[in-house]
């Protein structure tokens, strides 16, 4: 009876459904799962509504990592039209089980920035999901640009528990669209989304993003 109710849906927003499940992890200090992840990047891009900006959801990010061969890849990269966009976030999480949706343990963010022709990677474990990055470097590199730089960004915030990674994807992410939005220095971008962000801020963000959902339910 309690996991029929906590697989209640609760919101349907865009082609994200969120579960009471959703709640619960938003509620309390839990892991943030792919289903969040996925609606905050459906409220970023509308929130900052520009065509050369594209926050690539966790499954999709996932099948990229792991895509077995370049034939696929290309069929399946190519109408995300990388070569058109400035600025590509993709949420990196360290699961290689193919069989396992939602599995994994830790999250990270790779950006890759146009103007500056670079891959950041922030890793707020100490670059655990280095390795994770650089394949999905190496898998979309030649679709934006072929001589693009990697750069482990060794100054990302670090987390002081083991389950807010995720909400530092979601903060880094919203910062540099909001810089972004701001028109602030391209060459800067990717490195200067970070510096203002404390663990107190990150973490305040579940409570947020919670009322967010709350809202919408209230209006759907």
């Amino acid at each position: 009876m309690a996991n029929a109710k906590g697989d209640e849906k609760i919101l349907s927003y865009d082609d994200v459904v969120l579960r009471r499940s959703d709640l619960d992890i938003l509620s309390g200090p839990y892991f943030i799962n792919d289903r969040i992840i996925e609606f905050f990047f459906s409220y970023l891009t509308h929130k900052y509504p520009y065509n050369d900006i594209l926050l690539v959801p966790p499954s999709i990010a996932f099948w990229i990592k792991e895509c077995p061969d370049i034939e696929s890849l290309k069929d399946f990269v190519e109408p995300l039209n990388l070569p058109q966009k400035n600025v590509i976030i993709f949420p990196i999480n360290d699961n290689d089980d193919v069989g396992m949706a939602e599995g994994g343990s830790h999250w990270s963010l790779l950006a890759f920035e146009r103007s500056a022709n670079v891959f950041v990677h922030h890793d707020s474990s100490r670059g655990l999901n280095s390795e994770h990055a650089k394949k999905v470097y190496r898998a979309v590199k030649y679709f934006t640009t072929s001589d693009a730089e990697y750069v482990e960004w060794s100054s990302a915030p670090r987390q002081e528990n083991g389950y807010d990674c995720g909400l530092y994807v979601l903060a880094i992410a919203r910062t540099i669209c909001c810089l972004y939005d701001d028109r602030a220095d391209m060459k800067d971008l990717l490195f200067a989304a970070v510096k203002k962000l404390t663990s107190s801020f990150v973490s305040n963000m579940r409570n947020e993003i919670l009322e967010m959902v709350r809202v919408r339910m209230i209006k759907q």
